[in-house]
């Protein structure tokens, strides 16, 4: 990054990043809002307006839509731009051009400067700043912006430049930060529409009606498989498995499409993304990878996987674990239950009310459940994104 926008910064190449310091900026006692990421995106002189942003919103779904338009993107001939969360095993992860990720010493110097600057900034502001930056600085032509929580109450909602926003969809998540039921965490979603911008959505039922409301009320050209279905229509499946990545598939083609990128859709149906009904082999068993975390991504998994020979998941105890837990408790009654850090809900409550082993360190626990796995069985990890990165990470070492 240039002196002009991080005077003073350079340190040697050998000194990391100040990770510690970085993930310490906890939104805890911040508003919420996109003034935290304006301040900063106003100090180092509104990136965000020298590029076009396309933001991602939704439930579910956001990170496999956002690996599928960047694929279609740069297929398309275009510079492109992500900023994703959560990474699996690395920060730079979440900002990447042209499909690699960010280089660290980019990361350090930014967090030298914002110690200086901006110390009492939240995570994922500077997170959002720093991507802008970035792209900004590398040339982008089109980003592609997945929100935090929410849509006109995230912190993306201050980007500039916005050529479509595409909405997966709507349900119960987050309820103690947008509302507790599926109308009012719409409504949040829904705001982030932008008079004469496209809003693109495969959301249904409730949440549709809720969208299709706020939209005439901004004045959001509305596009649905239903209104414009030749938009939404694809050539093949996706590569990602399972029923609601067709959906994830046919809101990123659309998108593609409305902005004049249609050649670029064979990629984005070739796309993957980690983590996301991902199969791993290991000693002749099957372990799929899912980082499904609430209830409606549950029930889409349980669709995807009728069956598993053992059942290996953790929770974070803020979400509903039990209606999130529910939908896979079917597909087997050999259950492996572990802590996905310390916000995790007690393995041994899910244990003793569920039924299954209790083994919080994820280490133990996937040992466990291998060794419960019979040859040509399945071992379906899901609860949570970290701990299908927790375990990716251990089998990769394997």
């Amino acid at each position: 990054m240039p002196d002009t926008a991080f005077p003073g910064t350079a340190l040697p190449d050998t000194v990391l990043p100040d990770y510690g310091w970085l993930f310490s900026r906890t939104r805890a006692g911040r508003a919420r809002g996109p003034g935290g990421a304006r301040t900063l995106l106003d100090a180092l002189g509104s990136p965000d307006t020298r590029f076009q942003s396309i933001r991602v919103i939704g439930t579910n779904g956001k990170g496999s839509t956002c690996a599928m338009l960047e694929a279609g993107l740069l297929a398309a001939g275009l510079r492109v731009g992500r900023f994703t969360s959560p990474h699996l095993h690395a920060y730079e992860e979440r900002i990447r051009v042209n499909g690699v990720n960010l280089a660290p010493d980019r990361t350090r110097d930014f967090i030298e400067w914002a110690k200086i600057h901006a110390s009492d900034a939240a995570f994922f502001d500077l997170t959002l700043a720093l991507a802008c930056q970035v792209f900004a600085e590398d040339g982008i032509e089109v980003a592609v912006m997945e929100a935090g929580v929410g849509g006109r109450s995230d912190a993306t909602q201050t980007l500039g430049n916005v050529v479509a926003v595409a909405l997966t969809n709507a349900d119960l998540d987050h309820t103690g930060v947008l509302g507790s039921t599926v109308a009012e965490i719409a409504r949040d979603k829904a705001g982030a529409a932008l008079p004469g911008v496209p809003l693109l959505t495969t959301a249904v039922g409730e949440a549709l009606d809720v969208v299709r409301e706020v939209a005439g009320e901004i004045g959001a050209p509305l596009l649905t498989p239903r209104t414009h279905s030749e938009l939404f229509v694809l050539p093949h499946a996706p590569w990602l498995e399972g029923a609601h990545q067709h959906l994830n598939a046919a809101l990123a083609a659309a998108t593609l499409r409305t902005l004049g990128h249609g050649d670029g859709i064979e990629a984005a149906l070739n796309a993957r993304h980690p983590v996301r009904l991902e199969r791993l082999s290991v000693d002749g068993k099957t372990v799929l990878l899912d980082g499904a975390h609430n209830p409606h991504a549950t029930r889409a998994l349980a669709r995807a996987v009728p069956h598993a020979d053992v059942l290996l998941f953790g929770n974070l105890a803020r979400k509903d674990t039990p209606a999130t837990l529910a939908p896979l408790l079917p597909l087997t009654e050999v259950r492996v239950f572990t802590a996905t850090g310390d916000l995790a809900t007690p393995p041994q409550e899910l244990a003793d009310r569920f039924g299954g082993a209790a083994l919080p360190d994820p280490a133990e626990a996937l040992a466990h459940a291998l060794a419960l796995t019979p040859v040509g069985g399945t071992l379906l990890v899901a609860g949570s994104l970290y701990l299908a990165a927790d375990v990716r990470g251990r089998l990769d070492r394997l």
